[in-house]
């Protein structure tokens, strides 16, 4: 028995020593499937004494008005019999308190240190587990007590948030109530009782206890609730007699006042033929024996919601990834796997197996012919700047059969225009690449890990994609000026063939500047021109796929690569400086699989061991 309860408080204390639960819901889940105590009752019912005599030790502050302020989560741990009671908190970490007397002082300490010295209460709790061989193994939670009337202090709310504080304990299907009532107070108006009765309305999960039963008014007793005539609930009430003031102050020794509350029973006229299931020893053994049946009732439950945590956070640590190697080897293995990653992935976006490698596409079939047609040749062409152009090349000695000299001016002057989208052609895919690389580095869910390793595949892709910009840019311009360089012979050919269709080729100074002459000349370039546009429009796009394109697929991180190789161990370790949020998330992922793991293994021995 003890060894099911035993577990069972390793898990709650386990669950609590993880602290934040964060994003992991299942903690919280567990803690809630897990069987609980807690003990209910109003101000100066005995809640404390109660306490005092399940463990067997002084050791919880004492005073008129509200002193219980935060919730305390108790763990009994039995412990073989000879050795030596202590205590633990868990905001202390491993010290081991002998003495109970600063256990009191510490939980007055931790409560005013959340709620300061007012009257103030707070839902955090203080988790204390004492181990002693005069124990059950139990887990029980002390609430604030209930009160009807804010007192000098506190706030008129404070009434509804203790309630409120309660409830949010006693709600939950797994909680086990211990109801304390006075006896010389009317069951009928217990505050205990009134929440039980909402919460629990068939008494399945309330345990009735009794306290202060050598105070009652001579001539009464309490018979009818401990025999469950006034108030009947799925268990027998327990009765108990709490040690007097006059005790307490002198320090009553604790296996005393038991010894003291066994005699009330056994010579008391009215209860000796309850005797054997009255105070406070028979109270601690009942509730580890219904702890008992009530864990072992929800083992299945537990256990499969361990079995799918488990399945969970293995899932998640796979995703999260090993953690980082030591050996620098091993390490430059790492890093190289995670640049293959992203270089995979940085390709599929190119071929297509990711969106964004069509935006390429869109800069040659749209935006490259848009601005192709938007070049002011027009303008450049127009009849008054021909005029212009050829008149000038003429100089002194205007020409005899063709103005070549304004021919090929206009020409060169026209094919200057391609420049600009040409250009625009380079930087409208430079910037699509290195949207990609960021994307691609985003996508890469090994490399979300490490944000220095990150930012250098970053900066490396980056300074190779203008690399390849350069080039490309270099390309595209000098294919513009090898247009410009060598005109098509079969142009010029054709112009003494149109000059005879037109008349005699020799022109007179008087006509060789008419409008007709000058708007065939228009003509004639604007066809080479558009001719020429034709085909910068099938070799930029070439040249950039070429140049950029290809050489991003190629050898994007080869630079990077071979830098790589001459670090030293430290540089690589500090590329693989894992991000500190990701190490902490594994950390907390890697503590609750082991707590699962734990909890299924103890579970397991302990149940189906024996």
């Amino acid at each position: 028995m003890e060894g099911v309860i035993g577990l069972v408080n390793k898990i709650q204390r386990a669950c609590t020593l993880l602290g934040d639960y964060g994003d992991d819901q299942t903690l919280p889940t567990l803690w809630d499937a897990l069987p609980t105590i807690v003990v209910l009752g109003g101000q100066s019912s005995g809640k404390s004494s109660v306490l005092e005599s399940i463990v067997g030790r002084d050791f919880l502050p004492r005073g008129s008005g509200i002193v219980t302020r935060r919730p305390l989560v108790l763990q009994l741990y039995k412990i073989e019999p000879g050795q030596q009671d202590y205590a633990q908190f868990l905001h202390t970490g491993n010290k081991k308190f002998l003495d109970f007397a600063m256990v009191r002082s510490e939980i007055q300490q931790e409560t005013d240190r959340v709620t300061g010295k007012s009257k103030q209460i707070s839902p955090l709790p203080i988790n204390l587990s004492i181990y002693s061989p005069n124990v059950v193994n139990l887990t029980l939670v002390d609430l604030p007590g209930l009160t009807k009337v804010a007192v000098e202090g506190q706030p008129e709310s404070i009434v509804q948030e203790i309630e409120d504080m309660v409830r949010s304990y006693v709600e939950k299907p797994n909680c086990i109530l211990l109801a304390i009532t006075p006896a010389n107070q009317d069951v009928a108006t217990s505050d205990a009782i009134k929440i039980a009765r909402e919460v629990d309305p068939a008494g399945e999960r309330t345990i009735g206890v009794l306290t202060k039963l050598d105070l009652m008014d001579k001539g009464t007793n309490a018979l009818d609730v401990l025999e469950g005539r006034s108030y009947r609930l799925q268990h027998p009430w327990v009765g108990l007699v709490n040690r007097s003031q006059a005790d307490i102050n002198k320090n009553l020794d604790m296996v005393v006042a038991r010894r003291k509350e066994r005699e009330f029973f056994a010579t008391s006229p009215e209860y000796g033929h309850l005797a054997n299931r009255m105070g406070s020893e028979y109270l601690a053994k009942l509730l580890s024996k219904h702890l008992e049946s009530v864990i072992k009732a929800r083992v299945p439950a537990i256990l499969s919601l361990i079995n799918t945590s488990i399945d969970e956070l293995e899932a998640e640590m796979s995703y999260l990834g090993r953690p980082v190697a030591i050996d620098a080897s091993a390490q430059l293995y790492a890093i190289l796997e995670l640049c293959r990653a992203f270089d995979r992935i940085f390709k599929e976006h190119l071929e297509g197996g990711r969106p964004g490698g069509d935006r390429i596409y869109g800069v040659f079939d749209y935006q490259l012919p848009a601005a192709l047609r938007k070049l002011p040749l027009d303008h450049h062409l127009a009849m008054q700047n021909v005029r212009k152009v050829v008149s000038e090349a003429d100089g002194y000695q205007p020409h005899l059969i063709a103005p070549e000299q304004g021919y090929r001016r206009l020409i060169d002057g026209a094919l200057n225009y391609f420049r600009g989208p040409a250009e625009a052609s380079v930087d409208a895919v430079h910037f699509i690449l290195k949207e990609l690389v960021k994307k691609s580095i985003g996508e890469t869910q090994e490399l979300r890990r490490y944000p220095t390793l990150q930012a250098e595949i970053a900066s490396a892709a980056i300074e190779a994609l203008e690399r390849f910009r350069s080039d490309s840019k270099k390309t595209v311009l000098r294919m513009v000026e090898m247009e410009s360089s060598y005109l098509t012979v079969d142009f010029f050919r054709k112009l003494p063939q149109d000059a005879d269709k037109g008349g005699s080729p020799i022109s007179s100074s008087a006509d060789r500047y008419t409008e007709g002459h000058l708007r065939r000349i228009g003509s004639n370039i604007s066809s080479y021109v558009g001719m020429v546009s034709d085909t910068l429009r099938n070799t930029i796009p070439k040249a950039v796929v070429y140049c950029q394109v290809r050489e991003a697929k190629r050898c994007l991180l080869d630079h990077f690569y071979t830098q790589l190789g001459k670090k030293e161990g430290h540089r690589l370790s500090q590329l693989l400086d894992e991000d500190p949020v990701l190490m902490e998330r594994r950390q907390k992922c890697s503590r609750r699989l082991e707590l699962y793991k734990s909890a299924r293994d103890e579970i397991d021995s302990t149940l189906w061991g024996k």
